[in-house]
């Protein structure tokens, strides 16, 4: 080797050293980059260069020098192939854009980039030195740029772990916030605040769901705009995130109204209202993670919307549950606190509500000396509506039954109130009859009522005579009465049909056949032990089934 040579590889030595000092001094990309490019161009004397880098499986220049800015626009986005080989359209871009050499920059993770360099100043060509020499430069530059890009792909890594455990916390204050609201509109109000100061937006609209009408709880858009776009489409179906260029395809009307981006709140998979928000003030896009916070702060104040609603109707339920009960205990008076004593007769009665309050009515009225109106009614439906009209008819009785009408022409004056007083088609079934101790006598009439049971030395006679059922229009035909002389041991059951239809699981009813089986079977019985032995029949047919209708019941033995 000549004393020029070793002079010469001394220089190129000296140079790696000091480019390997400079370039490992800093982590920052752009003084990476800039060192290398301007080394390798001050070592070739070359007028121009580049470099480029790869982005997520494509190449994008991140420096350069002396190349005109209409070159660089015909850069091609692939310029290599999976085997990291340059293609035919890199060499087009390096003829326009006069560049003679071109070298990958390849670390342990395969090619992250390369560098190419233009004409040198004295127009002579690059030897097999100086390629040699620009490989060595490249790889010394390799581990630099690749720490840098490692540390700052660990610097976004920290910033969105900083973002998300600010966000955390933030999600962590306003679960804490939107538990100590109990009006919807400072829910909404914390719910606007929180995004306003995240995302910098200036319109906005909050929506709450109760079935399919709409409430609008927040709105910067205009109210009858949004509301007209939105029926467009169906709302209640919008179960996960719309973007920009979704609502733009899909959801045209609410994206000319200046709608970016809509995010469902959602309570176990339904949809109980939207979150809408427009453009941001920084003209940034909403990212996946912006969503996801936006989401997760929708559910906080969903469900905090959801408890409000759900501790509301607990306690209207528990002021309604209250007033039934009272309701309950009213309803309870209007009937006969005792049985009347008689002389020649044994009489019981029950009446078991299948709610708080039932349409079953029952009464014994002393109207006499000696003689009693005995009554048994069903009102049609169940609960409150019914209980009200139990309630008239119980006033209807007590009235007409000190008028001294004869039980027929009372029945008929009966109907007409009714039917005055009802609507909705409700009707009552009624059978009262006036009960006779000195003569041992029964005059009824039977209004559309399941006929008694008499039984009579271990027969079953039917009290039918009667007419129609109370409530369903005026009187036309007159009701029909009935006499009955009642001789010792004979037995009356008055009954409802909560009785006869009472149901099994199997959706069985327990029939008035049934029924006249067991009051046959337990004729010697007392009117008590006989009502005490048909509750305990029916409970062992039901077999625990809850109580669908109004049970009464009503016996009459001759003693």
């Amino acid at each position: 080797m000549s004393e020029i040579e070793s002079l010469k590889v001394k220089r190129n030595l000296t140079a790696l050293v000091e480019f390997s000092r400079v370039i490992n001094s800093s982590l920052e990309l752009d003084f990476i980059l800039n060192n290398l490019l301007l080394t390798c161009l001050g070592k070739f004397l070359a007028v121009r260069g580049l470099v480029a880098l790869k982005n997520n499986n494509k190449f994008e220049i991140r420096l350069s020098k002396g190349i005109p800015v209409e070159a660089l626009e015909s850069f091609p986005e692939i310029i290599m192939d999976e085997d990291c080989n340059f293609k035919d359209e890199l060499n087009s871009f390096l003829e326009n854009s006069h560049l003679k050499i071109c070298e990958r920059i390849s670390s342990s993770s395969g090619c992250i980039g390369f560098v190419c360099l233009g004409e040198k100043l004295n127009n002579k060509d690059y030897t097999e030195d100086d390629k040699e020499f620009l490989k060595t430069i490249l790889n010394i530059a390799a581990t630099a740029i690749q720490n840098s890009i490692v540390v700052q792909e660990l610097k976004k890594v920290n910033r969105e772990l900083d973002s998300r455990i600010q966000r955390l916390n933030s999600l962590f204050e306003l679960s804490k916030e939107f538990g100590l609201f109990s009006e919807s509109s400072k829910v909404s109000r914390l719910l606007v605040y929180s995004l306003m100061g995240q995302f910098l937006v200036s319109k906005y609209a909050i929506l709450n769901f109760e079935g399919s009408a709409i409430q609008v709880l927040e709105s910067k858009f205009p109210i009858d705009e949004l509301l007209s776009s939105l029926r467009k489409y169906d709302y209640l179906k919008i179960d996960s995130p719309l973007g920009r260029e979704t609502l733009e395809k899909f959801y045209s009307s609410l994206s000319e109204i200046g709608i970016n981006l809509i995010v469902p709140m959602q309570i176990q998979g339904k949809v109980k209202g939207l979150i809408i928000l427009g453009k941001r003030i920084n003209n940034l896009e909403y990212s996946d993670y912006d969503i996801e916070f936006i989401y997760s702060v929708g559910s906080l104040a969903i469900i905090s919307l959801e408890n409000r609603r759900l501790f509301k109707e607990a306690l209207e339920k528990q002021k309604l549950e209250e007033e039934l009960e009272f309701a309950r205990e009213i309803q309870q008076n209007l009937l006969p606190s005792q049985i009347p004593a008689t002389n020649n007769f044994d009489i019981a009665a029950i009446n078991l509500p299948s709610k708080q309050v039932g349409g079953d009515y029952f009464d014994i009225i002393k109207v006499d000396e000696g003689k009693f109106i005995i009554a048994i009614a069903d009102v049609s439906g169940k609960g409150i509506p019914a209980s009200l009209l139990m309630a008239n008819m119980q006033a209807f009785l007590q009235v007409i039954s000190k008028q001294n009408i004869d039980i027929a022409t009372a029945t008929s004056l009966i109907n007409d109130l009714i039917t005055q007083n009802t609507s909705d088609g409700r009707f009552i079934t009624f059978f009262w009859g006036l009960l006779d101790d000195k003569e041992k006598k029964l005059t009824y009439v039977n209004a559309g009522h399941n006929p008694p049971f008499l039984i009579r030395q271990n027969q079953v006679i039917r009290l039918s005579e009667g007419g129609i059922i109370l409530g369903v229009m005026k009187t036309i035909m007159p009701y029909n009465s009935n006499s009955i002389n009642l001789e010792s041991g004979d037995k009356i059951i008055l009954f409802t049909d909560g009785v006869s239809e009472a149901m099994n699981p199997y959706s069985e009813e327990f029939s008035e056949i049934r029924l006249e089986k067991i009051v046959v079977d337990s004729a010697a019985f007392s009117s008590t032990e006989t009502i005490n032995h048909i509750r305990k029949e029916i409970e062992s047919f039901v077999q625990g089934a809850p109580q669908s209708d109004d049970l009464t019941l009503m016996v009459i033995k001759v003693k």
